[in-house]
């Protein structure tokens, strides 16, 4: 199985701060992305984002669907 690379690991990072910093558990997170059109259950993206393979797609449509505006990569 091929190891994480650091920038996936960063990704998964900045999505579970975002997450963390808006109170946005799995389950809202999957509510929010209903609302926006995006159909998937909290165990589906808990799995997404615990190995950090997904697409930068997949990340904007959660920083949206959680109403990230600003995001700081440092």
């Amino acid at each position: 199985m091929p190891e994480r690379t650091d920038w996936e690991e960063k990704a998964k990072g900045l999505l579970r701060a975002e997450m963390a910093r808006k109170g946005v558990t799995y389950a809202g997170l999957a509510e929010r992305l209903a609302e926006i059109g995006i159909e998937d259950n909290e165990r589906n993206l808990r799995n997404k984002v615990s190995r950090g393979k997904f697409t930068a797609g997949f990340l904007l449509q959660c920083l949206t669907a959680i109403g990230t505006e600003h995001l700081r990569l440092d």
